[in-house]
């Protein structure tokens, strides 16, 4: 013992500093003084001396600057010189362009949730809360979605009109250019609400106000270019679209062949300096209606009439539909969800240098201007359209399920359908505070590319599984369309989402880890460019100031997650909660290790190839996704008052991430591609094996009835859904009958008694209730409950049938005009 005793003091001060991140110069004193105290306390004088000597070779060298820098930076900043890869355009621009929040702090492997939790609570003002009750409200009651997706095709004339007139369009625009001046949390808020009635409205609303002319010309245009364009975009004046996807560039938009030559050309009358465009663009929303088209397009200048640079990169430009050579396509017909949408094309269209958007000064700066937008966008547009139809399916399917009886019982009591039931409820839950959640961000200024990446992916990802199961549960009320069809549309819509503003695969396996390891790592950033400075001195100097620090924070992650993983988490302080969620706090805490302790393996064992291992970077987008998904589940929790009554949604969702949390990290571990380095992070990471369950039974049965019963937890996540009954809404009029339903419930079990047991004999409703009020089974009022019960019942169940002739297009199509045209 005497011999070991020294040992053992340097490891417990090394794993003590390490896991309170205490400075070199604290450890080195820390682990100098334990020594001392194995000396007095009669260790073998030879094992302290060695131990001695191993503490002093690690920390001199690391301690002393004049010994660091030759011996110890200036080698691996050749090595990191080397094994760095060059960024692409693509990936340079959007590490610059991007911000970090509390997404960073997971990365760090020790959040500061108290940091998290004072963050303002999102709140709009009087006046949003007053669009919001007013005219968003009057909006949806006058939507009917069936009318818009198989009767016109499109909105009618009169809704247009009503979203000029009450400035939908121009939600982003400040007031001072006629705008309304919303946040980004109003923003979230209506299109909310739009989306939970109809995602054709949502979409025609949601893009004039996430990534297009009105928000790119705010942030980057001419003071000429705002007061020209900016109150005509409010006004509804000009119906805007914005041209990216290309045939031949989706995902990776800076590969782009739309091409703009700079020359001299005629516009209004006058020979003037500008740029000629040949372009070929698709699936761009708005298209076919739009008055104002902002365009992306490469910018080349061979003849030197602006510069020495030939190729000036990705610019964006404004072209009013009327420019001669512009060609508005025909309507493309996304999934029965016929919104605006189709291609436009041009062909040496000249427009003037003016019509950049900026000017001269911001040409071939589109890629940075264009990737602010897009982590805007993704931020409120797409996520707050998963959260409208995720907040409506939830609640209308818990009604129905109560409503609907098979076997005399509501099919929401079957195991099966509480199944789904808990996982709409939950999803629900999550994809709203995540939406909530990132346009907060927004609002607090930040541009949340990892966020909104996350938020884009996840939301929609889990929209569609609720409408799966939303699908399920409804069965034939949900797939046979028409008027009392609440799901289906939105059924048919899921995919749409899933693949615009970058499809959702290729953000799981490339962006969000791929981006957020780089951007929102404390330390490998700084190590990047210091790596790529082309002054070796002030490379060194940068490097040398955060890569002892980087190495500190990895060993601590891996001490950290060690001590996690062998005491469940539970042996932590200083967390914020209550005592129901500060259990959470302490998870969190061991994933947020995990993660950060295999972000630096897997970055310093594969470096630059990392991008190429798709499958593990989505496996640790996985893991970062849940981590930040129940920080904003908790955020809001917290925000609300840490109601008891939401305890079963908060509860389903965080054990269901920690579920998915431990499979990807499990996955990650068993297909890592150096597998001995797998083999041994795995007691790090699971010193007891993988301990996460799915969520369970009994907690699902609670979430299922939270859904099928009315409560203040229903009701929350209910909010911001549009839910008024009438004619335009079924499944308004379903969740507004569940009240109704179950008062009538021991009449109905009275009543349903007396008919198995044959003490009624009719057989036909009407006549059977006559009996039951006669034989003294129900009051004459029980017989109107019942009655009631009826009608509501069948209008929740019944679905519409039509004239074949009411199903046929109007008019036949036109011959297609062949193959997508090429652009030379």
């Amino acid at each position: 013992m005497s011999i070991a005793l020294p040992f053992l003091a340097l490891i417990l001060a090394t794993a003590f500093a390490a896991y309170h991140r205490l400075r070199l110069a604290v450890w080195a004193a820390l682990a100098g003084s334990l020594l001392v105290a194995c000396g007095l306390l009669g260790a073998s004088p030879t094992a302290t001396l060695v131990a001695a000597a191993m503490l002093l070779l690690v920390a001199v060298p690391v301690l002393i600057p004049a010994i660091r820098k030759p011996l110890l930076t200036a080698p691996v900043l050749r090595v990191l010189r080397k094994a760095l890869p060059p960024l692409s355009q693509t990936e340079r621009i959007a590490l610059e362009t991007g911000s970090v929040g509390f997404e960073g702090d997971l990365f760090n492997g020790k959040p500061d949730w108290h940091k998290l939790l004072a963050y303002p609570k999102p709140q709009l003002t009087p006046e949003e809360q007053a669009f919001l009750d007013g005219p968003v409200e009057e909006l949806c009651k006058r939507i009917n979605d069936w009318e818009i997706t198989h009767v016109h095709a499109d909105l009618p004339p009169e809704l247009w009109d009503f979203l000029k007139q009450n400035k939908f369009f121009g939600m982003i625009i400040p007031k001072e250019y006629g705008g309304l001046g919303f946040s980004a949390l109003a923003h979230h808020k209506v299109i909310q609400k739009i989306a939970s009635i109809s995602s054709v409205v949502s979409a025609t609303v949601g893009v004039p106000n996430s990534l297009g002319p009105g928000e790119l010309i705010h942030r980057y245009g001419t003071q000429e270019q705002k007061d020209y364009y900016l109150p005509r975009l409010a006004a509804g004046i000009e119906v805007p679209c914005f041209g990216l996807t290309g045939p031949f560039a989706g995902s990776d938009a800076t590969s782009i062949p739309d091409y703009g030559i700079v020359c001299k050309g005629q516009w209004n009358g006058a020979n003037v300096l500008g740029v000629k465009l040949t372009f070929d663009k698709r699936y761009i929303t708005l298209a076919p209606v739009a008055t104002l088209i902002g365009l992306a397009f490469r910018m080349y200048d061979p003849d030197g009439l602006l510069g020495d640079t030939k190729d000036i990169g990705i610019t964006l430009a404004l072209l009013p539909r009327d420019t001669p050579g512009v060609d508005i396509g025909r309507r493309h017909f996304p999934l029965n969800s016929p919104f605006q949408n189709g291609p436009i094309h041009g062909r040496e269209v000249f427009i003037p240098l003016s019509q950049l958007i900026g000017g001269v000064a911001m040409a071939g700066k589109g890629w940075n201007m264009l990737n602010e937008c897009l982590a805007v966008g993704r931020s409120i547009t797409l996520p707050s359209t998963a959260s409208g139809g995720a907040k409506a399916g939830a609640v209308v399917t818990g009604a129905y399920a109560r409503i609907r009886k098979q076997f005399g019982l509501s099919v929401g009591r079957f195991e099966g359908v509480e199944e789904a039931l808990a996982r709409i409820g939950g999803r629900a839950y999550v994809i709203s505070a995540l939406s909530q959640a990132t346009a907060a961000a927004v609002d607090r200024g930040d541009v949340p590319s990892v966020p909104s990446a996350i938020a884009k992916y996840h939301c929609t990802t889990a929209a569609r599984e609720v409408s799966k199961d939303v699908m399920d549960i409804i069965g034939g009320k949900g797939i046979v369309l028409g008027p009392r069809n609440f799901a289906g549309r939105g059924w048919q819509a899921a995919p749409i989402a899933i693949t615009v503003e970058g499809a959702n695969i290729m953000t799981r396996s490339l962006l969000i880890f791929g981006q957020g390891s780089i951007l929102c790592h404390p330390y490998i950033l700084k190590e990047m460019r210091a790596a790529q400075d082309p002054d070796s001195r002030a490379g060194l100097q940068a490097l040398d100031g955060v890569l002892y620090a980087h190495i500190g924070n990895a060993i601590s992650n891996a001490v950290r997650s060690l001590w996690f993983g062998l005491t469940g988490a539970r042996l932590q302080t200083g967390l914020p909660g209550d005592a129901y969620t500060r259990k959470f706090f302490r998870k969190l805490n061991r994933y947020a290790a995990n993660l950060a302790l295999l972000t630096d393996v897997s970055l310093g064992a594969l470096g630059g190839r990392l991008k190429f291992k798709e499958s593990l970077s989505g496996r640790l987008g996985d893991v970062l996704s849940h981590l930040y998904m129940m920080a904003a589940v908790l955020k809001r929790h917290h925000d609300e008052g840490c109601p008891d009554a939401d305890k079963p949604l908060l509860a389903w969702a965080f054990h269901n991430s920690v579920y998915e949390i431990e499979s990807a990290l499990s996955q990650a571990l068993r297909n890592f591609p150096i597998r001995p380095l797998g083999w041994l992070l795995w007691p790090l990471v699971f010193p007891w094996g993988r301990r996460a369950v799915a969520p369970g039974d009994r907690l699902s049965r609670r979430v299922a009835n939270l859904l099928m019963n009315p409560n203040e937890a229903r009701d929350r996540l209910a909010a911001g859904a549009f839910l008024t009954p009438g004619d335009n809404n079924p499944g308004g009029r379903i969740n507004s009958y569940l009240a109704q339903a179950i008062a009538a419930e021991p009449v109905e079990r009275k009543f349903l008694k007396a008919l198995k047991s044959g003490q009624i004999t009719a057989l036909e409703f009407p006549a059977q209730v006559e009996e039951a009020v006669r034989l003294g089974v129900i009051t004459a009022d029980e017989r109107a409950q019942l009655e009631a019960l009826r009608a509501i019942t069948l209008d929740t169940i019944m679905v519409d049938d039509f004239d074949s002739a009411e199903l046929r297009a109007a008019c036949a199509p036109a011959p297609h005009p062949g193959t997508t045209r090429a652009v030379a």
